[in-house]
């Protein structure tokens, strides 16, 4: 697996990042993450979508809680051809009883904790803490990535405004 300085920092600490940060106009990787119910879900489930895939630290953190609030309200107004997933190593569980708490119903959040596939696949698995650094792709129903925002500080939110202009041009 190979591993490269990112530019990525948590609180201004620089970070590796392993994997190959995908190339926007190509076909979006696949990966296989987990559900909720310890169910095994390829990202190529959603083709015929568009998919917002977040990646994040922890849910169960305050930047990660507020970014997974707000997409999960932008969800509903984006409508039924696109699909938001939340990918994190939390465990499953711990997924499920946040979203539970928190109302959050039409994210869908998905594990990467067994075999980091996703953030390798996506160039996002950060290699000093095992997380995911904070990043959104926007892939077409297609199958083809049409946008990619890695954060540059994982404590920082994303920029919301860019990823739904990205979201309206790939539907």
């Amino acid at each position: 697996m190979s591993s490269k300085a990112s530019g990525v920092t948590f609180l201004g600490n620089p970070l590796t990042l392993s994997g190959p940060l995908p190339a926007v106009g190509k076909p979006a990787p696949d990966a296989v993450v987990l559900d909720g119910g310890l169910k095994p879900v390829r990202l190529s489930d959603y083709r015929g979508k568009t998919v917002v895939l977040v990646t994040v630290p922890s849910l169960d953190t305050p930047v990660c809680d507020t970014e997974t609030r707000r997409f999960n309200k932008e969800a509903a107004a984006l409508g039924e051809k696109v699909v938001v997933l939340a990918v994190s190593m939390d465990l499953p569980f711990a997924q499920a009883r946040w979203c539970g708490a928190a109302g959050v119903q039409r994210v869908l959040a998905l594990s990467d904790h067994r075999d980091a596939a996703l953030g390798t696949a996506y160039g996002v698995l950060i290699k000093e803490l095992r997380l995911l650094a904070r990043s959104v792709f926007v892939i077409g129903a297609d199958g083809v990535l049409r946008y990619e925002q890695l954060v540059s500080e994982v404590t920082h939110e994303p920029d919301y405004e860019a990823v739904l202009k990205a979201v309206r041009a790939a539907l």
